[in-house]
């Protein structure tokens, strides 16, 4: 059973222009690709055709992972949710150790760490969702524990 994908308005604009791009434009690339390759002669012995046929089986299983995700796909509108507590959609700023981070907390479908867009599954995520301004959030990771203090809630963009 698939499990549900939290999006943000701009996390399902992504993943449709995503769907779309494979959907028509690479599929029409790699469909060339295969042509091509079948002109060399014997596909038995053809390695442009079985890169090809290999690059056109990862397109679609991509697409039907995109689409799949679009199916199950709930989403957040963060203009919506109140600024009291996190969760899915909120951009939250905590210190810890002196510095300030702002982490936006969204679905698994569109974290991005290295933009500091982190999933609600993640372990920071985790810990921060429920918790309130002035919280301090002490939680598990790989590198040992960490404690964040929560400074201040707002809705994304």
């Amino acid at each position: 059973m698939p499990k549900d994908v939290i999006l943000t308005p701009e996390g399902l604009a992504n993943l449709k222009s995503e769907l779309e791009h494979l959907s028509t434009t690479r599929r029409r690339e790699v469909a060339a690709r295969i042509r091509e390759a079948r002109e060399f002669g014997d596909i038995a012995e053809n390695a442009e055709y079985d890169d090809a046929k290999n690059e056109q089986a990862m397109l679609e299983a991509r697409i039907a992972q995109l689409e799949e995700r679009l199916r199950s796909a709930t989403v957040i509108d963060a203009s919506d949710l109140a600024t009291d507590v996190v969760r899915v959609g909120s951009v939250v700023h905590v210190r810890e150790s002196g510095k300030s981070t702002k982490y936006t907390i969204v679905g698994s479908a569109e974290a991005k760490p290295a933009e500091l867009k982190l999933s609600n599954e993640s372990p920071i995520g985790k810990a921060l969702l429920g918790h309130k301004r002035g919280e301090e959030v002490t939680f598990t990771t790989p590198k040992g524990e960490r404690r964040l203090k929560i400074t201040k809630i707002e809705a994304s963009k």
